[in-house]
């Protein structure tokens, strides 16, 4: 047998963990500016997996190191519209010493990939990679022109990764009128006659931001009426403390139909607290698109402990419901006062899909098919992804990367967290799941 036919009779599942633990061994932490190691060495993998399988991808550099990476597969009809599939090459940072397997490791264990980035989302990267080569070393062209991109910097973002190409690349993405990504398609037990499957139509908006208040500077054994540390901690903890009003959004409502039905339980929007009690280890995800949010995240102030410093800064992540950004800037100046000026470090829009058409009719289809108890429902994300710059390309994007998980994995728990790890079995039924996705979609 020729190396060729033996590379030929490798499939997409045989190969996915691999990959996977290739992509997390490359260490592409990142912190927020350009002092990682940045995303170079993931995007020339990526590229090289591809270009094995003939495709003709691009790397292209938005900064030094910040490389991303997006090939275009023809389809049987390259007429009909194309189909976006992207995922994101960074990662958080990682301290290891924090961790059961070294976050960078790619180690198996427990029936497990661990490592920073097994579910975000190194594991879609993988089995897009996965699918992908398995259809083109056997010939198997998608029904349509399906475009491929591997993203910097989603983290911070994106605005080193798909900010950067949509805004100086968008010829790469002619044609494209849907998208799917991350964080969605995932399950959620509900018991052994169904699994619910959360599909991501919808995404909180942004506003990270930087609150300064500027004082009178002096001698800290000094009284001092007008110091800034005390002003902006008086403000911060109003803001830390606020419980924000529910607002129950299409989506989260559309969630929750779905949801009773499901469990043959009424849940009510009306009283959150005893529905979000009946969902198990999904709530804290669930409960997080119920409301807009502000959390305090970084504080800063002074140089030495007896003066008094003239101004001392915060920062806050700021999420806001779609429909709600007014309302959220409203709330927040209210709660900060007339002292504290609030200006942004990243902003960026809400999301809402319906959930509906035939890219979900495929999900359904293809989901069923791998598990009979399959149901695919709708639901909003708290935080964002990359499908905030593509619908500014009029695409339609929906988070969708299938996994099958165990009832008492925190899957939740795993984005930015300690100890994220994957299913290999999960990894393996996504790569399954997402070629029937292409059959059909």
């Amino acid at each position: 047998m020729s190396e060729t036919d033996t590379v030929r009779k490798i499939s997409g599942e045989d190969e996915v963990v691999d990959l996977c633990r290739d992509l997390i061994r490359i260490d592409t932490s990142n912190y927020g500016d350009h002092s990682g190691p940045g995303e170079r060495a993931a995007a020339e993998y990526v590229a090289e997996k591809l270009a094995e399988v003939g495709l003709e991808p691009k790397i292209i550099e938005s900064h030094p190191g910040r490389a991303s990476t997006v090939a275009r597969i023809e389809g049987e009809d390259p007429s009909r519209p194309a189909l976006l599939i992207h995922g994101h090459t960074d990662v958080v940072p990682a301290n290891a010493d924090d961790w059961t397997h070294h976050p960078f490791s790619g180690e198996i264990a427990d029936g497990c990939v661990w490592g920073r980035g097994a579910v975000d989302m190194k594991d879609m990267d993988a089995m897009t990679l996965a699918v992908v080569r398995d259809r083109l070393r056997s010939g198997r062209k998608p029904p349509r022109d399906v475009v491929l991109a591997f993203l910097a910097d989603e983290e911070a973002g994106g605005t080193y990764g798909a900010r950067h190409l949509v805004d100086k690349h968008p010829d790469l993405f002619e044609g494209v009128t849907e998208a799917i990504g991350e964080v969605g398609g995932f399950s959620f037990t509900v018991n052994e006659n169904l699994r619910l499957y959360l599909v991501e139509t919808a995404q909180k908006g942004m506003h990270w931001m930087r609150l300064t208040v500027e004082g009178t500077a002096g001698h800290g054994s000094m009284t001092n009426n007008d110091n800034a540390i005390t002003e902006l901690c008086e403000a911060v903890g109003r803001l830390g403390r606020h419980t924000w009003p529910v607002r129950v959004t299409k989506t989260v409502r559309s969630f929750l139909d779905e949801l009773s039905d499901a469990l043959g339980t009424p849940l009510d929007p009306e009283d959150m607290e005893a529905t979000l009690a009946k969902l198990g280890g999904i709530a804290k995800m669930v409960g997080a698109t119920l409301r807009n949010s502000a959390a305090p995240t970084m504080l800063g102030a002074g140089y030495k402990v007896n003066v008094i410093p003239g101004q001392a800064t915060a920062h806050v992540d700021g999420r806001f419901l779609p429909g709600y950004e007014e309302e959220f800037l409203a709330d927040l100046d209210r709660l900060l006062g007339p002292r504290v000026k609030r200006e942004d470090v990243h902003a960026d829009k809400a999301l809402e899909t319906s959930f509906d058409g035939d890219l979900v009719d495929a999900m359904q289809s293809a989901l069923r098919a791998e598990d009979p108890i399959a149901r695919a429902v709708p639901y909003m994300l708290s935080g964002g992804t990359d499908a905030k710059s593509f619908d500014d390309l009029g695409i339609r994007c929906f988070g969708f990367a299938p996994l099958k998980l165990p009832p008492e994995l925190d899957f939740a728990g795993m984005f930015h967290g300690v100890d994220e790890r994957v299913p290999v079995d999960g990894l393996q039924f996504g790569v399954r799941v997402l070629d029937r996705f292409l059959d059909a979609s």
